[in-house]
């Protein structure tokens, strides 16, 4: 169905998560790429010549751009309240990647600020956008099944030992897997649980003294109508869960078993911090090493986050990236999912639909502070050895 118009929309920083958002970016109809700022010149000189767009050195220029109606800030987390700012000065919408910012008096400044300037504020890409969890909170919205009285979420990947610039190891500038992966974790259990989480208790795992940062946790999250979720995560590169989601990865694509380890044999060739870092933006937008969209095969099936278990009063539900299975009193039911046409549509469903039909989106500011103050309080209980109380 061809759209109302197309939303058109400026991108704040050309790096990594833009790069894993430019599929939908390029292939959903809806939207018109008009602008981007980016401080690195191979960036700001390949969307200059990929999209005959004007490009900007900082967000100011950006903003000031009269074509621009929202702004996807794809920066790294400690740009996110600032940049939105902006972005809400000029009045212009915002799509902010997660975590939404690294502190709850951020994430008030920048609610404030888009309230008051009368842009919609829509926070992602999390997980909890993904078709999976979408089918799985219908189903436990419905009454289906009853209540939800327990989650169950884990997820075992090679995060830590990915390229990364010397800040994402360091916890209190935004590093670590509790900031960019509790972000997306917490916020699924959040969505099915469809309650408030009250209280918090967490262990962290430090263990390789070169990576210093968090690179595992588990948590016990209670929720305001008594159900409850624990929610593992281990980035130390060993175990792949992928293997229990039929090798289908995060990103929705076949997974080959055999690039088993790949991350530190590629980590292996650097020598340095700096190396790391020259090595990540060689991958992204613009470096040396980026592969084009047009090279990518489009997702077999949806994205997701690890196995989840979703226990109700008289069943479970188990979202995969290719279907939901329903565990009743007596049958088993597998309920497939049809193909996506565009990587995270989700997304842009909901960012569309509040630009150009006003309609509130799920994903609001508020629903991302809320995620961040579990995010922060997982930290505070594993380093205070005790439950966390949320008000």
């Amino acid at each position: 169905m061809k759209p109302a118009r197309q939303l058109r929309l400026g991108v704040a920083g050309l790096g990594r998560a833009f790069t894993l958002m430019l599929p939908t970016l390029r292939r959903d109809y809806r939207l018109q790429l008009v602008a981007a700022c980016d401080p690195r010149a191979e960036a700001r000189a390949r969307f200059a010549a990929d999209f005959d767009a004007p490009v900007y050195e900082d967000i100011e220029g950006l903003a000031s751009n009269p074509e621009v109606e929202a702004i996807y800030i794809a920066s790294p987390h400690q740009f996110h309240a600032e940049q939105a700012r902006i972005a809400a000065r000029h009045g212009k919408h915002v799509l902010v990647e997660k975590p939404m910012a690294l502190s709850l008096g951020d994430c008030d400044s920048m609610i404030r600020h888009c309230r008051d300037a009368g842009v919609h504020l829509v926070v992602g890409h999390c997980h909890s956008f993904d078709t999976p969890y979408l089918r799985a909170r219908e189903l436990v919205l419905g009454g289906e099944l009853g209540r939800v009285r327990m989650i169950h979420a884990l997820n075992y990947t090679d995060f830590l030992y990915r390229p990364r610039r010397p800040e994402e190891l360091r916890t209190e500038e935004g590093g670590g897997v509790v900031f960019s992966q509790a972000a997306h974790q917490i916020d699924i259990v959040r969505l099915l649980a469809a309650s408030r989480v009250i209280r918090v208790r967490a262990v962290t795992g430090n263990w390789d003294p070169r990576r210093p940062t968090q690179g595992a946790y588990s948590a016990l999250l209670w929720f305001e109508d008594g159900a409850f979720a624990s929610v593992s995560y281990n980035g130390y590169g060993h175990f792949d869960s992928d293997e229990w989601c039929g090798w289908i990865g995060e990103m929705g694509a076949d997974k080959p078993p055999e690039a088993y380890g790949g991350a530190r044999r590629k980590l292996a060739t650097v020598s340095s911090s700096d190396e790391e870092a020259r090595l990540k933006a060689a991958g992204t937008y613009g470096g040396a090493g980026y592969v084009a969209v047009e090279a990518c095969a489009p997702p077999a099936w949806h994205q997701h986050f690890g196995p989840i278990v979703v226990s109700c009063e008289r069943g479970d539900i188990r979202p995969l990236p290719d279907s939901i299975h329903v565990y009743g009193d007596l049958v088993k039911e597998r309920r497939p999912l049809s193909r996506p046409e565009v990587p995270r549509f989700e997304v842009i469903d909901e960012l569309y639909e509040a630009v150009v039909h006003g309609t509130a989106p799920l994903h609001d500011g508020a629903w991302a502070r809320c995620t961040l103050q579990v995010c922060l309080a997982l930290l505070e209980s594993a380093d205070s050895d005790k439950d966390v109380e949320l008000d």
